[in-house]
């Protein structure tokens, strides 16, 4: 697809969602080395911008890491905590396994750090984790799940009002979860491997930058020219 130029193009997020310039505690990343084996195990959250013909709004999502699977959702017409509070409480209601240990992992924002938020997590005995840098690669499941809603289901591209974006995201977090293949899941759709905890997914691995694949080939050209 690639070399007929049939990919989708890619279009850089320059709304700034996240402030962390807040009063309240900041978690520790609890997930950077964890290998995650299992639907519920953690869940990853972020607020990404949508246009409509009244103002910016905002979507606020909670995705299973494992399945990929989103799991809570809410269109919010301003930034308040309100609306991820709404997802969380969407995501709760809606758990597969109850039972499990859940880890919430979400960036450092203030409405994941506010009491309201928190509280809401502890009540339901859920261990909070947040990135501790602003790199991406610290939430990227969070990130790529945002990237497939707006390049392949057109929620980037902006509605007339609340009403058409709420209907629209709706439909398309639902084809999403329960229609669309999802390579990470083996092909499988998110709905498919939140039900399906055996399967063996693939784990989300950091790209190279130019000087750190510039020092791995040499080092791999070293090890070649070894003599055993």
């Amino acid at each position: 697809m690639r070399e007929e130029r049939l990919l989708v193009k890619h279009k850089k997020n320059f709304t700034k969602t996240t402030n962390s310039m807040h009063r309240y505690k900041k978690h520790k990343n609890l997930i950077k080395d964890l290998n995650v084996t299992k639907p519920e195990q953690v869940w990853v959250s972020e607020i990404t911008y949508i246009k409509t013909q009244q103002g910016y709004e905002y979507l606020s999502l909670i995705t299973d890491y494992y399945s990929k699977m989103i799991v809570g959702c809410h269109l919010s017409t301003n930034l308040k905590a309100e609306g991820p509070i709404k997802a969380l409480e969407m995501a709760l209601a809606g758990r597969h396994y109850p039972e499990r240990d859940l880890i919430h992992h979400s960036d450092r924002g203030f409405q994941y750090c506010s009491d309201d938020y928190n509280n809401l997590l502890n009540q339901a005995d859920v261990l909070i984790s947040m990135t501790q840098e602003s790199d991406p690669y610290e939430n990227a499941i969070a990130e790529r799940v945002n990237g497939i809603l707006k390049d392949e289901f057109g929620i980037g591209e902006g509605f007339m009002n609340h009403i058409q974006a709420v209907k629209k995201i709706s439909q398309s977090i639902q084809t999403y979860n329960t229609k669309r293949p999802h390579l990470k899941c083996k092909l499988k759709t998110p709905l498919m491997a939140h039900r399906n905890p055996n399967l063996k997914l693939k784990r989300w691995g950091r790209l190279l930058t130019k000087s750190q694949f510039s020092t791995k080939e040499k080092s791999n050209k070293k090890e070649k020219s070894i003599t055993y």
